[in-house]
């Protein structure tokens, strides 16, 4: 007997269909429209990273997944582009046509967000043989991955979260399915994703990723695993200009204490956490930021503390100009220490009497 699909789960097809539809529209307009195509693209790209609506979820999930896409709220909000990438993998045909009109428009920009976005499961679930295809989609992966955390981190948001989880839970640590991608798309992979893995709450994860780092050609250069993951994040605190990002990444510094690093990336990364220490050029760190950086560098490296503090404020009386708000700031320190103190010592003679 053949089986029949229920109610919901048409509604659900066609919802999904005419969603494709429009997607394959506005790229066909994209290739017939060279003037229009970035706009268009970034039309495209804005729409499928848009939350799914509560009517919209009405559609697309039943009442099992909707209490799972609730429970998976801490993994980022659901946006379209989740529903539409597990679409592509389990009605693969659908997703072909859209495939042949983006690499039309390989080079544009949105382009690599949008496959990004659309195909990431797609690519580790579908076999494909022509190993210099893969290598391209592979690539794009990559580099629209790279596009859209960045967005993330630019808006200070987490909307990505569930591309991000993917690659790093259902690939990265995955060997069955990391080997469908070469071997070179694979060491790009683990380097963007220990870009990010900060910015993601994924620091859990951090000893199985290290354990499943892939070799690299210039390893006995760099040293291991914990030197390539140390390097790609002092490069990315060098480029982070979002404060509460740049706070929440030096706040998480402090699990790689006790990792073996090469004297080379050692330095490295005290050089990269010192930068953030003083004020003005070239990383002009903001007050809470100087301090999180003292606080990582001091929990890294506690052999040195004291000289290094001290050298600090040496350099820091040389420049006159700081010497009132620094003063001020520690006299606001020191009055806040002063209260603490006497509200935490009425406190405690209060609940002696209780006691007795």
């Amino acid at each position: 007997m053949e089986k029949v699909s229920s109610p919901s789960s048409s509604r659900r097809s066609a919802y999904l269909e005419a969603l494709t539809q429009e997607i394959k529209k506005k790229l066909t307009r994209a290739v017939v429209s060279p003037a229009q195509t970035r706009n268009l693209l970034q039309d495209l790209f804005a729409d499928i990273a848009l939350e799914v609506d509560e009517r919209a979820k009405d559609v697309l999930l039943s009442k099992e997944e909707d209490v799972i896409s609730d429970e998976a709220d801490t993994d980022g909000p659901l946006c379209f582009f989740d529903v539409l990438a597990d679409y592509y993998v389990k009605v693969s045909e659908r997703g072909k046509d859209i495939l042949d009109l983006m690499v039309q428009l390989w080079s544009q920009s949105f382009a690599s967000h949008i496959f990004s976005l659309l195909f990431h499961k797609w690519l580790f679930e579908v076999e494909l043989e022509n190993q210099e295809i893969l290598l391209r989609y592979s690539s794009a992966l990559v580099q629209g991955a790279t596009n859209v955390f960045w967005i993330d981190i630019q808006t200070n948001t987490r909307r990505f979260q569930t591309l991000f989880r993917y690659l790093l839970e259902e690939v990265a640590l995955e060997p069955t399915r990391l080997k469908n991608i070469p071997i070179q798309a694979q060491r790009e992979l683990y380097l963007l994703l220990s870009r990010f893995i900060f910015f993601y709450n994924s620091v859990d994860r951090l000893d199985s990723f290290l354990r499943n780092f892939p070799e690299f050609p210039n390893a006995f250069l760099v040293g291991g695993a914990g030197d390539f993951l140390v390097i790609e994040l002092t490069d990315q605190l060098q480029k982070l200009k979002v404060e509460p990002v740049l706070l929440h990444y030096l706040s998480q510094m402090k699990i790689l204490q006790g990792m073996e690093l090469r004297m080379t990336t050692s330095t490295r990364l005290k050089a990269c956490l010192y930068s953030f220490t003083s004020p003005g050029g070239p990383m002009y760190p903001t007050r809470a930021v100087r301090h999180a950086a003292w606080d990582a560098l001091d929990s890294l490296f506690p052999v040195g503390r004291y000289p290094r503090h001290l050298i600090s404020l040496f350099f820091r009386l040389l420049y006159p100009w700081y010497w009132p708000s620094s003063c001020w700031n520690f006299v606001v320190s020191c009055i806040k220490a002063v209260l603490y103190s006497i509200v935490r010592l009425i406190f405690s003679r209060r609940e002696k009497p209780r006691q007795s």
